[in-house]
């Protein structure tokens, strides 16, 4: 008897592939086999003329979804068609959650087997889980298809009728999505409460205190009876204190007086207190809590965090990883216990079991968290991984591990200390047991060292004892504005407040950075002023679609489809059709937004206008004629925008750029300009005959005001030559790209050698020693650490270089130099020989130099990167300005600036057409990442 078994992925047949028994064969569905049309193109011409085809859901006909293959896709379904003719029993075995079910049930609508069928499910890919999910299968869940379509046209309907909307009123190419554009407005709402902020300012005094020449500090506490306030005590809005506080705010001359008249004091322990108490460790990892975690400790993106746990789990390392569930099974419990046991000892693991309850309605306690795979955990150093994949699996290690240990015990310790009328207080926490602390700390990659660091121990004090006062010192303070999001806590928020599925964020995230509206620095993400005008258009056209509470209760609705307690179609009729339906809302309103409006940020403090243009934002000053615009760069967040500097973006387009000096070699002036990506250098004016002057950009740190004719004329020399290489003879350079300076050593036909220039260096000022120390240390890839070879097959006969066998995202591949060939599927390890290597090497490197022609040119239906050149030259160009540049001079520039103010920002209808084409694909991949669950 034969057994045709479909999965999604590759990397998860080959692995599945090793539990089944003969007679059973694997093939991959690469994801689903048919979706919702992605751009016109695609639309059957049967039904290209009705009026909902572009839509791909037909509302009048009970919202009936028009599902297609797509042709990437045609040659997938042919081969498991295939195969099916020579199957006896069909498995599906795709992922157990909503997403999974869903594309088993497209499988069996395309495929349309006539051959018994099953649905398989399993958590972890393990021996004993493929054996249990064999022996009991079951047919497909018609609930979770339900809930699963219900989300897909429902995100659907949204975003393929408020996003053009968004183009005709805003710009082209915007994107709207029942989880996107409230995760924007999230975004957007922090950086409003930046822009309001106001800071506040106040002094405190520390001591340092001597108790038998053992040291500590104290922070002043009280003074005469009164609290000393703090930053909370502030108002954000106002920089004052809170009405109705009483507090004492000292200013820098209060604090002063106070601090000379205290030091000749005599300072008495007063009081002291200790409250034990205990810390419970953390339940395993959730979807949310791992991108949460992993953005924190390992700075991976939510996208990145959710690619590496995939290979993960499709390799059999951990268990599924999209899930609301902490629950553990009873064998992961015993395998957790035991390694605590083993690594840590009796006495750190807790006296029973530790079971954690989900809070989220929705999940399921069928469910697990995301653990180690098995009945028994592989510890980091056995699983023989690397890089990312080493980093999450020895998180999701010691998370599920820690969850069996035993509380951490710890004291708190506070000593009031008494001179004069003030009191000082200083705090101290003593480590009693560490307990699960051993293994596992938030937001440290070293339990150790962070046990170390939480330990701040005083000397031994009893009330009564005098204390020597070594310094004191006044301290000023100003409050901060809150802080941005990271990807962590914007997670954290959207989790909260019930928006979405932990499984759809990564998507979500990624999708509103790579749209525009919000730009990740730092880790922080920065909301654009498109960000700005989207939201405040949907705020005042559709509140109920961006209010966190209502898309809250839309989720549970759908949570409530998928278990029989809400019927799917009566619930899209009232959202989408009748009187208060979104079709029609959208269709009133359209008519009252004036897209002028739309594409003015409000901003209050400021009298000077931001406004969306064709190519970003600009500044505009002035009324008619008289107007003038510049562009905002890029760089330039929203809540920091100000008077100063909008008044020295329109001094630059008025008055033209700062000139720094002449450059010593050539005489030439050399110019301090603003682009849309910043402040740079230029050297002389571009002309007919130099249309492209030199420019450098000021390196990260630099700031406009600081720039000096000497560091001018450094940058302009870059890339800097240092010397040769002592041991090929080859030039050493420094320069700096668009990730920052750089050393590189330039090889030639042998290739570049970079590295980084980081901390005290400076690119203007290092040396060739240094700069060869530097490309002495090994090279790291960019956030993730060398890959270890699995395997060393031998050298290569043309040029001696060693080829060796490596684990990848996507299984097995041998390298020799920049070459990457996949091992076939079937291959095992340790029967690759250096001849099969040769021949998928040579066989790749033929393939690579075909496919980097063919892929020269874009697919029809993709987006055209809007980075082009030329749009580059015309954002340039663009205008705006503000209130403290006087109108004469904006007059007297307006003559000249009049006709590149109307190149650079004609209004945005006469791009609708080429616009609607241009988005259709990605709105497609919008909304569909959203049903993502």
């Amino acid at each position: 008897m034969s057994t045709l078994v479909i999965v999604e992925s590759p990397t998860k047949a080959k692995t599945i592939r090793n539990y089944l028994p003969r007679g059973y064969r694997v093939e991959a569905s690469m994801g689903h086999v048919r979706d919702l049309p992605r751009s016109a193109s695609e639309i059957p011409p049967e039904v290209k003329g009705e009026k909902w085809a572009q839509l791909g859901v037909n509302p009048d006909d009970n919202f009936a979804p028009l599902y297609i293959v797509p042709s990437d896709k045609k040659k997938v379904v042919k081969t498991l068609k295939d195969a099916l003719k020579d199957a006896d029993e069909l498995v599906l075995a795709t992922d157990e959650d909503r997403e999974g079910e869903s594309i088993s049930w497209h499988l069996l609508q395309v495929l349309k087997p006539k051959v018994p069928t099953k649905r398989m499910v399993f958590h972890e890919i393990t021996q004993e889980a493929i054996q249990s999910a064999l022996e009991n299968c079951r047919t497909i869940d018609d609930q979770l298809v339900h809930a699963q379509e219900t989300r897909r046209i429902l995100d659907r309907l949204v975003g393929y009728t408020l996003s053009p909307l968004l183009w005709k009123k805003i710009a082209g190419g915007l994107s709207a999505g029942r989880v996107q554009s409230v995760a924007v407005k999230v975004v957007v709402n922090r950086e409003q409460q930046r822009r309001a902020f106001r800071k506040g300012s106040y002094w405190d005094l520390k001591a340092s205190l001597l108790k038998d020449k053992n040291a500590f500090e104290a922070k002043l506490y009280s003074l005469a009876g009164t609290r000393l306030a703090n930053g909370s005590d502030f108002d954000e809005s106002t920089g004052q204190i809170i009405a109705g506080r009483e507090v004492v705010l000292l200013d820098e001359a209060q604090a002063r007086d106070l601090q000379a008249r205290l030091l000749e004091g005599v300072w008495t322990v007063s009081n002291l207190e200790e409250r034990p108490n205990t810390r419970k460790p953390s339940p395993p990892f959730t979807t949310s809590t791992l991108q949460q975690e992993a953005n924190r400790k390992l700075r991976l993106s939510a996208r990145d965090t959710m690619r590496v746990a995939q290979n993960l789990y499709e390799q059999g390392y951990i268990t599924y990883m999209r899930t609301d569930s902490v629950h553990l099974s009873q064998q992961a419990i015993e395998a957790a216990r035991s390694c605590v046991e083993t690594k840590y000892g009796q006495e750190y693991l807790s006296p029973k079991p530790r079971q954690y309850a989900t809070k989220s309605k929705g999940a399921q306690e069928a469910h697990e968290a995301i653990r180690p795979a098995g009945s028994t955990f592989r510890t980091p150093a056995e699983t023989g991984l690397s890089g990312r994949e080493l980093s999450l699996y020895d998180l999701i290690w010691k998370r599920t591990v820690a969850s069996q240990m035993a509380e951490a015990r710890q004291t708190n310790i506070t000593a009031s200390i008494e001179v004069e009328d003030a009191i000082f207080r200083a705090t101290g926490k003593r480590i009693d047991f560490p307990g699960f602390f051993r293994a596992y700390v938030e937001g440290s990659d070293d339990p150790d060292a962070a046990i170390e660091g939480q330990e701040v121990l005083l000397p031994n004090l009893r009330t009564g004892d005098a204390l020597n006062c070594s310094d004191l010192e006044a301290i000023g303070h100003e409050t901060q504005p809150p802080a941005r999001y990271t990807e962590a806590t914007l997670v954290k928020v959207l989790e909260s407040e019930g928006i979405g599925r932990p499984s759809t964020y990564a998507t979500v995230i990624g999708t509103i950075i790579d749209r525009g509206y919000v730009r990740l620095v730092n880790n922080s993400l920065i909301p654009t002023f498109t960000a700005f005008a989207v939201t405040a258009l949907l705020e005042q056209n559709f509140p109920d679609l961006v209010d966190v509470h209502f898309t809250a209760r839309m989720e549970q609705t759908l949570d409530d489809i998928s278990t029989g307690e809400v019927d799917w179609l009566p619930y899209l009729k009232e959202f989408y059709a009748g009187d208060k339906g979104l079709e029609t809302q959208v269709h009133t309103r359209e008519a009252q937004i004036d897209a002028t409006e739309a594409r003015t940020v409000v901003l209050n403090d400021l009298e000077a206008k931001v406004r969306i243009g064709r190519y970003g934002p600009y500044i505009e000053i002035g009324d008619g004629e008289e107007s003038v615009r510049a562009s905002i760069p890029a760089d330039v967040p929203p809540a920091d925008l100000d008077e100063e500097q909008i008044e020295r973006i329109i001094k630059q387009k008025v008055e033209g750029p700062d000139k720094v000096g002449l450059h010593p070699d050539t005489g030439e002036p050399i110019f301090l300009r603003i682009g849309p990506y910043g402040p740079y250098v230029q050297l002389g004016e571009a002309t007919d005959d130099n249309p492209k002057p030199k420019r450098a950009s000021l390196p990260k740190g630099m700031k406009a005001e600081d720039i000096t004719l000497e560091s001018a004329v450094g940058l302009l020399r870059l890339p800097r030559l240092l010397g040769e290489h002592p041991e090929t003879g080859k030039p050493v350079k420094a320069s700096q790209g668009r990730f920052g300076p750089y050393v590189i050593h330039d090889q030639g036909k042998d290739g570049k050698d970079y590295r980084s220039i980081k901390g005290d260096d400076d690119v203007l000022t290092i040396s060739l020693e240094r700069a060869l120390e530097l490309l002495a240390q090994p090279k790291t890839g960019r956030g993730r650490g060398k890959a270890t070879p699995l395997k060393e097959l031998g050298n290569h006969p043309d040029d001696g270089e060693m080829i060796a066998v490596f684990n990848g995202p996507y299984g097995h591949y041998v390298k020799h130099g920049k070459v990457n060939a996949s091992v076939p599927e079937g291959v095992e390890l340790e029967s690759i020989t250096v001849e099969q290597a040769l021949e998928w090497i040579a066989a790749k490197a033929t393939t690579k130099g075909g496919k980097a022609k063919k892929g020269s040119t874009a697919k029809s239906g993709t987006r055209k990167p809007s980075t082009t050149k030329s749009g580059t030259t015309k954002k340039s160009t663009k205008t705006g300005t503000t209130a403290k540049t006087t109108k004469a001079a904006a007059a007297s520039k307006a003559s000249g600036t009049k006709s590149t103010t109307k190149a650079a920002n004609t209004k945005t209808s006469t791009t609708k057409k080429s616009t609607t084409r241009k988005s259709t694909s990605a709105k497609a991949k919008d909304d569909a990442a959203e049903s993502n669950d």
